[in-house]
């Protein structure tokens, strides 16, 4: 049997710090991010700790357990925990990040921050992820990661996120101890606009952003300052809801923002006893949903619970895949590359009818016509068929969506 007892001193030390835990997240101090650095010469042992993610009480708390367990340490002549703050150089606003997501509710109650939360820590399984709330008026994924503040300063005067295990987490919430918030315009956006400029990450890789529901001056404030590279929308499959939804959409593309598709949140109730699944909501109105869906999610105790980086629901890891892929591909229009799709993008108004009238009549009577367009291509029908001879309740189906803020896609068969 192999002997894997740790022979060095700052093995045996790290194996010590690893009995100490993170009170809030029952995380080590290291899968915590507690721990910046250990030094040791010869039985001095000198350790650096970033703990502005805890209160006072707490991170007393853990400097006092941190001493303990390392002074027990054979070979340990002394030991001392010196507190780090780091810097915002380099680090300060949301331009820092490699990518942002904002995740976006037509309605409030349809578990968007609930979806927003969980997908930053699918994210973080994988790599470097943080969440901003930016739910100004109803800022609760502090609650929903069960994490507090106070929120602290870097040594350059700017916010710190606190921290829920690895991931950087910043809101309004945290700085305002659970009051009731009721700022209006310029306050509110005062506010967001500098804990958008102004948060020292620590992280770069991809920002999650909760929106609050609706279209009001919050989100367009976060479309014009922030640079979102794609927004994951959340509804239930209700009616209502999914109508809502629409309009949603149609107001990203409007301003320029990839819609990397939809989550639609309890979709199906799956019985205790019986293990069967039921829907909650009746009807198909997904059907009338322009945009492509990420996920479906059931209505489950596992996405009631308080999330960690890494650790999701399988659905929900599934869904942090399904943004992965679309962030890969957005502003892309994936039948652009399609043989059969007739590209008339860029090109002057004699040259796209050529184009189309070629492609058009060169099929067979059922073949599928397929057009990218950089304008609604709606009026097209009213040329096919003139080509066709045929009026346009003859086309069937007749689809026209819009691909991307600047792409449309036509797809019909010929009569």
């Amino acid at each position: 049997m192999t002997d894997t007892t740790p022979t060095s001193l700052t093995d045996r030390i790290e194996a010590a710090l690893r009995d100490v835990r993170d009170p809030n997240a029952d995380l080590t101090v290291f899968d915590a991010g507690f721990v910046d650095d250990i030094a040791v010469d010869g039985g001095e042992v000198t350790i650096e700790t970033d703990l502005t993610a805890l209160d006072g009480q707490t991170s007393t708390q853990v400097v006092q357990a941190m001493l303990h367990a390392v002074d027990d340490v054979e070979g340990v002549e002394s030991v001392h925990v010196e507190r780090t703050t780091p810097s915002s150089e380099g680090q300060g606003g949301v331009e820092s990040f490699d990518r942002v997501v904002a995740v976006a509710s037509a309605k409030g109650g349809v578990g968007k921050s609930t979806v927003a939360t969980h997908l930053a820590c699918a994210l973080a399984a994988d790599g470097d992820a943080a969440l901003f709330d930016a739910d100004i008026h109803g800022p609760n994924v502090p609650e929903l990661l069960d994490v507090s503040g106070p929120v602290h300063s870097s040594e350059e005067g700017d916010p710190l996120p606190v921290r829920a295990g690895p991931m950087d987490v910043m809101s309004v919430g945290l700085m305002e101890s659970g009051a009731p918030l009721a700022w209006r315009g310029a306050m509110a956006h005062d506010a967001l606009s500098d804990l958008f400029e102004n948060t020292a990450w620590r992280a770069d890789g991809t920002l999650v952003i909760d929106l609050p529901p609706g279209t009001g001056d919050v989100v367009l404030t976060t479309l014009q300052e922030v640079p979102v590279d794609g927004v994951v929308v959340v509804t239930t499959p209700f009616h209502a809801s999914v109508s809502d939804t629409g309009r949603t959409v149609e107001l990203f593309r409007d301003n320029d923002v990839p819609v990397l598709g939809t989550v639609v949140n309890m979709a199906e109730y799956v019985c205790d006893c019986c293990g069967e699944p039921n829907d909650l909501f009746a009807g198909d109105a997904l059907a009338d949903l322009d945009a492509d869906v990420l996920a479906e999610l059931p209505f489950s105790r596992d996405l009631q619970g308080t999330p960690a980086p890494g650790d999701v629901p399988g659905a929900v890891a599934e869904l942090g895949a399904a943004v992965e892929d679309a962030l890969d591909t957005a502003g892309e229009v994936t039948v652009a590359d399609d043989p059969d799709a007739v590209d008339i993008r860029d090109l002057p108004p004699e040259e796209r009818k050529k184009r189309v009238r070629e492609r058009f009549t060169a099929l067979d009577s059922g073949e599928r016509f397929v057009l990218v367009s950089d304008r609604d291509p709606t009026p097209v029908g009213s040329f096919l068929g003139r080509l066709a001879e045929a009026p346009r309740e003859a086309f069937d189906p007749f689809e026209v969506r819009r691909a991307t803020p600047s792409d449309w896609v036509l797809e019909t068969e010929k009569p």
